[in-house]
């Protein structure tokens, strides 16, 4: 019986002890990776030089963080994945207890020379420190970087615009004949794959990723390429509430303000406030649109065409209140209501002087004693009528030099009246054609902006 159990305990401990112990470094071991890896990295890894390396990349938009117009830029935080074929690497996963993938550092193995060619600042964001190999020797190495790029925006169409930046991938030194660039995944599932991962997009809404490749031809030689382009709509929102719709409220403002009275100089210092306060709008647009572009932006069309209307606005109150004031003029030079007054009372008081001195020649006439005698009387008589004739000649004088004078202000009264009534028609007239010019103008304009905002 004890014999027995001691076979037992001998074959049980035989069976825990023939278990195989693993572990990465014997892989490396295997590989020859721990004693001197710079061979896996000094040249490209294929065993027979005229076979190209082929190296296929993914890459997929994690975050719009910047697209800037004044300067042409495009920051996104991208996710870039690829792999190829390490030829010097493999071994079998059933010898290492089934260990099929191993990482190592980054810098033990070779590894594709690519680069971007819209990059213009070098990405400073921290690099994977490993990579992952298979027993078949497939190298995958995933990165995360900000890229800082340049991209050719289309602002003619801000901020209803959509934008589309391209990220373009190929080797440094390796032409098509050493090294093969192949996309990973195709357009839709990058597209369906960016907007899973998508974290933020700012005023940005992202729209698709489309893949395309290409090879370029430079020194007799070809070279593969792939490029990314990143489809984007911007959200208006936010510039339609800050900007179109102030400039609109101002043009409203400057229509209502033909309402104002011509003759009072609140019309003319509103127009002009108006005017600043569009100036300040055209300020802000200048530091948003880029200082060239192949099209005119229509937001600027619009800020130009609503600054004109306005300034016009502004020039045809400037005619008006000086018609207006040229008709004030006018009226001020005809002489006051108290001259006239005044003229016609002296004119009165002429008279009723001239009136007694008649009645007063008439008593002492008739006073005389009928004792007198007839031929004494007849003297002083005549010399009586001769004072009368004399005095009322010079009356006649007088009235008729002030009727002159007064036929005179009279006329110039009447002139006056009619110049300045021909300036006040003028005034009215203008105002009422311009108006009508202002409002047809501002109804043709607005639609056919929008429309073309919006095609």
């Amino acid at each position: 019986m004890m014999r027995f159990a001691f076979l037992l305990l001998v074959i049980s401990t035989d069976g825990v002890t023939s278990k195989k112990v693993c572990s990465y470094l014997d892989v490396l071991d295997y590989l020859n990776l721990t004693k001197d890896s710079n061979v896996f990295k000094l040249t490209r890894p294929v065993l027979d030089y005229t076979h190209p390396t082929t190296v296929e990349l993914d890459i997929f938009l994690y975050a719009i963080l910047a697209l800037i117009e004044k300067t042409q830029t495009f920051i996104p935080f991208i996710w870039a994945a690829m792999k190829w074929k390490h030829e010097g690497i493999s071994w079998d996963p059933a010898e290492f207890c089934g260990i099929s993938q191993i990482a190592i550092p980054r810098d033990m193995l070779w590894r594709p020379d690519l680069f971007i060619f819209e990059m213009i600042q070098k990405d400073d964001s921290p690099l994977n420190p490993y990579i992952l190999v298979s027993s078949d020797g497939m190298v995958h190495s995933e990165e995360d970087m900000k890229v800082v790029s340049t991209c050719k925006l289309d602002v003619h169409k801000f901020p209803f615009d959509t934008q589309r930046c391209n990220i373009s991938v190929a080797s440094a030194i390796h032409h098509a004949d050493e090294m093969r660039l192949l996309p990973c995944s195709n357009s839709s599932r990058a597209t369906q794959f960016t907007r899973e991962v998508l974290k933020t997009q700012g005023e940005w809404e992202f729209i698709q990723i489309s893949v395309s490749s290409f090879n370029m031809t430079y020194s007799n030689r070809q070279w593969d390429n792939l490029i990314y382009t990143f489809t984007m709509r911007r959200r208006p929102l936010l510039h339609v509430i800050n900007f179109l719709l102030p400039i609109l409220f101002f043009l409203c403002l400057d229509l209502a303000s033909f309402f104002i009275a011509d003759h009072r100089g609140e019309k003319l210092g509103f127009k002009v406030t108006v005017l600043l306060a569009i100036s300040v709008l055209l300020l802000i647009l200048n530091d948003i649109l880029p200082s060239m572009s192949n099209k005119t932006p229509l937001i600027a069309t619009y800020c130009i065409v609503i600054f004109a209307l306005m300034l016009l606005s502004l020039l045809e109150t400037i005619l008006v209140t000086h018609l207006l004031e040229k008709d004030s003029v006018a009226q001020e030079k005809v002489g006051p209501a108290d001259d006239w007054q005044q003229k016609k009372e002296k004119v009165k008081t002429q008279d009723c002087t001239t009136e007694e001195n008649k009645q007063t020649s008439c008593v002492c006439i008739c006073k005389v004693s009928a004792g007198e005698k007839q031929h004494e009387l007849l003297p002083m008589a005549e010399e009586v009528n001769s004072r009368i004739q004399s005095g009322d000649s010079h009356v006649l004088l007088l009235i008729l030099e002030e009727l002159k004078e007064l036929q005179k202000n009279v006329d110039l009264h009447l002139n006056s009246r009619l110049e300045g009534g021909k300036s006040c028609l003028l005034a009215a007239r203008i105002n009422k054609v311009f108006f009508i010019f202002y409002v047809t103008t501002v109804s043709l304009f607005l639609p056919l902006i929008f429309i073309e905002w919006h095609t």
